[in-house]
C-alpha cells in the first residue's frame, strides 16, 4: 500500500474548514502508518468527538467514532480484546484534556500500547469555539470574551509525568519532524503520544487577528520552541517567554506496557 491507498476517496469531499490543519496531521499520520507496513485489515483507528475526531472516517480501515472523551477507554478495550491490532488514536484538546482528562491520564499510567495523535488548535473549534484547558492566556473565544485568564494545560509534560513511554510535540509546520515522530510512536511498545499543534483559522483566528491561515501557520512557527534551545535557555537561568510552548521530543523509555501481544 502507499499512504493515498489509506484514504476513503468516497468520503470526499471532507468536513473540514478552509485553512483547518487537521488534513496535514491525518496525511503526517497515514504517511508514518504506511512507512510501518501494516495491513488495514490489523489497524484501527479510533476518536472521541470534534473536528479532529471525524479524521478517521476518511481512513479505510475500521474505526470507532465515540462518545465525547471516552475514545481512550474504548482503544483500550479494542486492544486488550485484540493484542495483535494495531492501535491509533485521534483526539483533540478539549476531547483528550477536558472531559477526557481521566482517561488520559490513566492510560499513560497503564501504559497502554496505542498511538494517540492529539491535534491541539487551543479551542473548542466543532462546537462552537469555546476556550478549552489549552486556550492560551489572554486569547479570546466565546466562554472568555475579556481573554483567558488560566494557564495553558501542557499535554506533552503531563504524558511524560503520568507514565507514557514515548512523548513527542511538533506543529502542523513542521511535517517532517510531525511524520517522523508518530512514526517513532507506533514503533515503540506502549503507550505513545504526539501532540500536533494545528491552526482554527475559523474558530480560533479570526477572534484573535489570526484569521488568515497564512498567520496562524506563523504563529504556530515563531512560537515553538526547540528542546535543545529551552534546555539550554534553562541551563543559562534564561527566561523563556510564556507564550512560548516546546517542540521535539520530549521522552522515550521502556516501561512495561499493557497490551503488547505475547
Amino acid at each position: 500500500m502507499s499512504a493515498d491507498d489509506w484514504f476513503r476517496t468516497d468520503r470526499l469531499p471532507h468536513i473540514y474548514c478552509t485553512g483547518c490543519g487537521n488534513g496535514t496531521i491525518i496525511n503526517c499520520t497515514l504517511e508514518a502508518v504506511d512507512a510501518m507496513g501494516w495491513n488495514k485489515n490489523d489497524t484501527v483507528f479510533i476518536s472521541g468527538i470534534g473536528c479532529s475526531s471525524r479524521a478517521p472516517g476518511y481512513i479505510v480501515t475500521d474505526s470507532l467514532h465515540t462518545t465525547h472523551g471516552r475514545a481512550l477507554a474504548f482503544a483500550t478495550g479494542v486492544k486488550l480484546a485484540n493484542p495483535r491490532l494495531h492501535i491509533v488514536v485521534f483526539t483533540g484538546d478539549g476531547d483528550l484534556a477536558a472531559i477526557g482528562g481521566n482517561h488520559f491520564i490513566h492510560a499513560c499510567r497503564r501504559n497502554v500500547d496505542m498511538t494517540v495523535v492529539c491535534m491541539n488548535n487551543m479551542i473548542y473549534g466543532m462546537t462552537g469555539g469555546q476556550g478549552s484547558p489549552c486556550t492560551p492566556v489572554g486569547a479570546l473565544s466565546t466562554t472568555t470574551p475579556y481573554g483567558m485568564g488560566e494557564p495553558v494545560f501542557d499535554l506533552a509534560e503531563l504524558a511524560v509525568t503520568a507514565g507514557a513511554n514515548y512523548v513527542a510535540r511538533w506543529t502542523s509546520y513542521h511535517v517532517t519532524e510531525l511524520t517522523r515522530a508518530i512514526q517513532t510512536g507506533l514503533e515503540t511498545p506502549g503507550f505513545s503520544f504526539i501532540e500536533a499543534m494545528v491552526q482554527c483559522p475559523t474558530a480560533y483566528g479570526r477572534r484573535n487577528k489570526l484569521r488568515q491561515v497564512s498567520d496562524m501557520i506563523t504563529y504556530l512557527k515563531t512560537h515553538a520552541l526547540l528542546m535543545q534551545k529551552k534546555k539550554r535557555m534553562e541551563e543559562e537561568g534564561e527566561p523563556i517567554p510564556p507564550e512560548m510552548f516546546a517542540v521535539g521530543e520530549f521522552t522515550r523509555r521502556s516501561r512495561p506496557a499493557l497490551g503488547v501481544p505475547k
